[in-house]
């Protein structure tokens, strides 16, 4: 049996990269609260 995690750098850059969060109006929600909180990183 495979591990359940099978990680794609380029299926998380598509759901999660900036450029998603940015493509919807929650997403960019998402990514002005995480600068708000000071996060070094906004987006994956």
């Amino acid at each position: 049996m495979k591990k359940t995690y099978q990680p794609s750098k380029r299926k998380h850059a598509n759901v999660s990269g900036f450029r998603a969060r940015m493509s919807t109006p929650t997403g960019r929600k998402i990514i002005a609260a995480r600068r708000k909180k000071g996060r070094k990183n906004v987006a994956a």
